[in-house]
Formats: C-alpha cells, structure tokens, sequence
C-alpha cells in the first residue's frame, strides 16, 4: 500500500482543517456559541460531508476528515452522520439520522433519528432531546422505544462497516492528539519560569517529544487501517482497525493526560481547553471500544 495521500486527499485534508480551524471553539467559553455552533453546522451540511461514503469517498477520505475535526474539536455532528449514511447507502434509507451504539446515539446535536446496526439488521428508532455527557463536544441521546428493522445487510458489508467505525473514532483520536499535542507545545513556549520559555527545559520538552512519537505512530497504523477498510476483505480489515483502535486509544489517553500536565495548574481549571481534548479522547475511546483479547498480538 502506498500511505501517501493523494493530492485531492491532500486537499481534503487541507480544507477540513481550515473549517475547524475557522469555527472550531477556540476556548472552553466558545462551546457555547450558539450562533458559532449554527454556522459550523450549516458550513459542514454545505460541504456533503457527511454523506462523503454515498459520494464514494473511501475509508481513507472519511478518516482524513475525522482526524482534522478531532484536532479542532469540531461540536458540530459528523461521526454519527457518516457512518449512518454509510448504512443507508445499502438500505434504500434516505432519512437524516445519526448511529446509535450500546443502546445509545452520539453525534446527536439535532438529530431525531438514530440507526443501528444489530448483526446483519439496520434497525432505526427515535431519540429524544440530545443532551451533554462527558464529552463537551458532541451530544449523546437515549432511544424512545424500540427500535424496527428498516434493512438488512449482508455479512460483508457489515463488516466492513464495523470496520469504518472503528478507523473514524480512531481518526478522530489521533486528531484529539495532535490538537491536544499543539495546545500544549503553544503553552511551552510561551509560559515563562526563571525567565526562561518551560518548554526550553528538558524535562518538559522530553514530555513533548514523547508525545509527537506516539502521534506518529498512531498516523501510521490509523493509515494502514484506513487503507483496508476497503482494500482488504472485511475480517482483515476489522483486526487492523482494531489494533489501530486500541493503540491509538492509549496514545491518545497519554499525549492529552500529558498536555494537562504540561500546563501545570491552570491545566486542572476549567478555563484550559486540555481537559476538553481529554474527554473527547475517553468519549472515542469507549465508542466500539476494543479489549487486547480481539487481537492476536502481543501490546503491553
């Protein structure tokens, strides 16, 4: 496989990253910018982004974006959007919805319909009010009723999109990383002890260099997993998404846990976006989380 993005990727990538950059909260006061929030919404709704599988776009194109919307904390829905519409795609369902997982939905910030996925089943089922949880970016919603069979799917494309669930969360964690990584290396030089920039320090700046190796190495493997969604048949495609899940996930867990301690005790108060790029990190990380017992190689 070549890991190399293409250049329409490139400039995905590149236009994915100024919309967060533009209308993503750029402090903690900012998520509840309402009139922001609207503009963001109807910017991503815009862009087609949400429907990129129905447009053709590949597992590595839905994860160029997630990654850049985990970097920026975008609060506006796409996670839960994407992957329904990958499930409508094989369905005939044409209803706006987010996904359901767990008996729960998340990305659900206006949505009143949820669908789920129930083996080879695609189940749909009303929501009620989103409300805030954990992650004060995206809202979660609880199921009203029971849910009814709008499809069924074959064995194959379940899987495959067990298997783009697992890269999107792992997308959006490695861009919580980086943008928890950046945030941190911004503070390090500009924050001053014994009239010196901290980040000049070695103990801080190893801190920081361990960081952007375990955000390198999480690029790697969320790019090779990425790459199978669609390039390997489901069961291959389901075990790299699962080991990239898993390493990602603690990677993440520490660069962001590191990015608190970087900023010392402001990075304990509420007003410090780090501990924002944490919970959003924990949140993907317990959506189809993955035990070491699924995988058949050793991690420590």
């Amino acid at each position: 496989m070549d890991v190399r993005l293409t250049a329409e990727q490139q400039q995905l990538r590149d236009a994915a990253a100024k919309l967060a950059d533009d209308l993503g909260p750029g402090s903690v006061q900012a998520l509840d910018d309402e009139a922001r929030i609207t503009r963001l919404d109807k910017q991503i709704e815009a862009t087609g982004w949400r429907s990129l599988r129905s447009d053709g776009a590949s597992g590595i194109e839905v994860a160029v974006v997630a990654e850049e919307f985990g970097r920026g904390l975008v609060d506006a829905p796409f996670l839960g959007p994407v992957l329904a519409d990958d499930l409508t795609r094989h369905v005939g369902v044409g209803e706006r919805a987010t996904v359901a997982v767990d008996g729960r939905a998340f990305d659900a910030r206006g949505y009143r319909r949820a669908l789920l996925l129930d083996g080879t089943r695609v189940l749909a089922a009303d929501l009620d009010t989103a409300c805030g949880g954990a992650d004060l970016t995206r809202a979660d919603a609880s199921i009203l009723g029971s849910p009814a069979i709008v499809g069924e799917i074959n064995d194959d494309i379940a899987g495959r999109w067990l298997a783009l669930a697992l890269v999107t969360t792992t997308a959006d964690l490695v861009g919580t990383a980086r943008g928890a990584h950046t945030l941190a290396c911004d503070y390090a030089q500009i924050r001053e002890q014994y009239g010196k920039p901290i980040g000049s320090y070695q103990a801080v700046a190893h801190l920081l260099a361990e960081s952007l190796a375990l955000i390198e190495g999480s690029v790697s493997v969320l790019r090779h997993a990425a790459w199978a969604v669609d390039e390997l048949d489901p069961a291959k495609a389901i075990r790299a998404a699962r080991v990239a899940k898993i390493y990602c996930a603690r990677a993440a867990r520490t660069v962001c846990e590191t990015a608190v301690q970087v900023h010392g005790g402001i990075g304990n108060t509420w007003e410090c976006l780090a501990h924002v790029f944490l919970r959003r990190a924990l949140t993907s990380t317990e959506l189809w989380p993955v035990k070491l017992e699924e995988i058949d190689i050793g991690l420590s």
